[in-house]
């Protein structure tokens, strides 16, 4: 019975410790303006997934958005956005690095600088007034 009861508390113990060192994982959805096609998407999951602590990231290039599952001790999102940034890409309020994105080729470039994305549709405006 005495062994019983020390395995019992052993195996107990561990379980506690184990379950003390779970991470907290977070989902973000970063806005990527500029990734429009296949090619980007491609480029900005391969550049980012291989970092310590992105556990999935996923390109929308249909609604320009990028969704990245990670864990919170081991990389933070603003440091997710410069990783994008960093690959030729606007990352919500993080600017692409003019050098990786001089790199992109031209398909995947801006419609403003002579790339093939199309041109961004205009927003229209609120009714003045309310509705009436």
């Amino acid at each position: 019975m005495k062994k019983f009861l020390i395995t019992a508390i052993t195996v107990i113990g561990f379980t506690f410790t184990g379950l003390a060192q779970t991470k907290a994982v977070l989902t973000a959805t970063i806005k990527t303006p500029n990734a429009l096609c296949e090619n980007c998407k491609k480029r900005i999951e391969g550049y980012v997934k291989p970092y310590d602590g992105v556990l999935e990231i996923t390109v929308n290039y249909r609604k320009a958005e990028t969704r990245v599952k990670y864990i919170t001790d081991r990389i933070n999102i603003e440091e997710i956005k410069a990783y994008i940034a960093n690959c030729g890409y606007d990352a919500d309020d993080v600017p692409a690095a003019e050098d990786a994105y001089k790199r992109l080729p031209k398909s995947c470039k801006k419609f403003d600088d002579g790339g093939g994305h199309p041109k961004p549709k205009p927003v229209p405006a609120a009714p003045a007034g309310g509705q009436g």
